[in-house]
């Protein structure tokens, strides 16, 4: 189980953090670094004239700032800021209910990207992942989202890949059935996660919201229990989303 270092380099900490901010999320201002950072409007402004010295940011003109040429992706989906802000309040009540870290995952090509995490408060919990990338296919919110797409969409993506489509399309198909994916241990020792897709109003799947435990802790007597408390969740970011 992959946690944040004991004796991890705080500015170092930031500076890659911030780095994803910007490429996942768009044109922040100053104010709105420093909040997501939770560090002062000085150390927030060194940060950022550090990444903008070294091509991982740029200024506007309008005194907001952008990922740079290193970190800019062609093929990036659309900057996720809303969709966090929308999810975040939901996330946090989900964490409070289940005591887990409960994270919101979107797709991007064949990677599942986390773009917010609350973690649990237990002692030996699962730690922030926001900012990583796993293999959509394992993932539990990837798979989630790749289960509501149309299997041939999906099969062509990965003919020729290493992954075993054949497996992929049984996982897929027992996903679509229980409303859930499960990833027990298939990206991370010691880490199992169930996941459920959000939908828009056009009923397009454009995030995943997770919940991740110590397999120490998961057990099937309390999957049900877990997967109800999601489904609500879900449903609760949906309609944070379509307005209804």
């Amino acid at each position: 189980m992959k946690n944040k270092p004991v004796y991890g380099i705080e500015s170092v900490d930031h500076a890659l953090r911030l780095a994803v901010l910007l490429q996942q999320e768009g044109p922040l201002r100053l104010t709105d670094v420093a909040a997501r950072l939770g560090v002062a409007r000085s150390t927030a402004h060194r940060l950022l004239a550090m990444l903008v010295y070294r091509d991982f940011a740029e200024q506007t003109g309008d005194r907001r700032y952008l990922a740079g040429p290193v970190i800019r992706r062609p093929d990036a989906a659309e900057p996720v800021a809303e969709l966090r802000a929308r999810a975040l309040p939901h996330l946090r009540a989900l964490a409070e209910r289940c005591d887990e870290t409960v994270s919101l995952q979107v797709v991007v090509g064949d990677q599942a990207r986390f773009v917010a995490t609350v973690e649990g408060t237990q002692v030996l919990r699962v730690g922030d992942r926001e900012g990583r990338m796993l293999p959509a296919h394992l993932a539990s919110g990837g798979r989630a989202i790749l289960a509501c797409r149309q299997e041939d969409d999906v099969t062509s993506r990965y003919t020729g890949s290493p992954v075993d489509v054949t497996w992929l399309r049984q996982e897929l198909r027992r996903t679509r059935r229980r409303g859930f994916a499960i990833n027990n241990q298939q990206t991370e020792q010691g880490v199992t996660a169930i996941g459920a897709a959000v939908r828009d109003s056009h009923g397009v799947p454009v995030a995943a919201v997770c919940v991740a435990m110590p397999t120490a802790r998961f057990s099937r007597d309390r999957l049900t229990g877990l997967a109800q408390l999601l489904a609500t969740t879900v449903t609760d970011v949906e309609h944070e989303l379509t307005g209804r």
